[in-house]
């Protein structure tokens, strides 16, 4: 009986532990767009919308400094030109370090842009950018960006899509000292974000909504001004690519990948960026 009673509270307790882990109550703060960012469901959904006047966008209560974070996103439907969804982490200040995930919108039967990049020291231009091998509105895909302290690694649906190496050591800068905040948001980018801004968003379409579940951070936690982490234990601290993830990643790119800036000659005459140069999945 007592052993029946332990087993129910551990199975109870295990519920609520991974529950608190994707509660958007506990983990995050709307910064912005008031009404047009809604948790629901006890805490297990997130909506962001945007109208012609205002979208909106949330932000973490805790600061990270290396982790895995993975949230599932369901990208607006329809017409979504003009539209940017952002899925980010970012530290404060000018010279500020910052990770990626844009997902640029448009016209209804065109795919969306997934657009990638990494700031280090304020520094970016770092650009990749993809078409996915799903419609991204249908559903809720798992995107994740893997931080820590030899690589930084891109995944859709744990599928790795980009790998970023630590070149310190060779005068390349990496995203290594400053702790981020995990972002996100839905705004109007119709000057730029589809066809270099040629197509603008379609207001009769609004409300668009971008909807957020399952967050998750196995990571190091920091809030300045502490200055020691606690972390969650797992391979994510010293994880890269196994042969089935190289074979993945080359497939990815080899397929979907539509722009890299490490081939864009013409935007580096006097050559690529040093990085580029070195094996892409270490």
């Amino acid at each position: 009986m007592a052993a029946s009673l332990s087993l129910a509270i551990l199975v109870l307790l295990g519920h609520l532990m991974a529950t608190s882990e994707a509660n958007f109550h506990q983990h995050f703060d709307v910064t912005w767009g008031h009404h047009r960012a809604q948790i629901k469901d006890g805490g297990q959904l997130l909506t962001l919308s945007l109208e012609k006047d205002s979208g909106a966008g949330f932000q973490s209560k805790n600061q990270y400094l290396f982790g895995r974070i993975d949230m599932q996103i369901k990208l607006v439907a329809g017409n979504s030109a003009g539209t940017v969804t952002t899925f980010y982490l970012s530290s404060q200040g000018p010279n500020h370090d910052e990770i990626d995930f844009e997902f640029l919108g448009n016209s209804s039967g065109n795919p969306y842009t997934l657009h990638t990049n990494v700031f280090s020291q304020g520094k970016g231009n770092r650009e990749q950018q993809f078409h996915l091998w799903f419609d991204p509105t249908t559903g809720f895909h798992t995107y994740t960006i893997l931080w820590n302290s030899q690589r930084i690694i891109f995944l859709v649906d744990n599928i790795p899509i980009r790998v970023f190496t630590n070149m310190e050591s060779q005068g390349v800068p990496f995203p290594s000292k400053q702790p981020m905040s995990i972002h996100s948001s839905l705004w109007n980018a119709d000057d730029w974000a589809t066809q270099g801004g040629r197509v603008k968003a379609d207001w009769t379409k609004a409300p668009f909504v971008a909807s957020y579940k399952n967050f998750k951070a196995e990571a190091c936690i920091r809030n300045p001004p502490a200055a020691s982490s606690t972390c969650s234990p797992g391979a994510w601290q010293t994880q890269g690519l196994d042969a089935a993830g190289r074979n993945r990643i080359r497939w990815v790119q080899s397929k979907y990948m539509i722009y890299n800036y490490c081939t864009d000659l013409k935007r580096f005459p006097q050559g690529v960026p040093y990085e580029c140069k070195q094996s892409r999945f270490l």
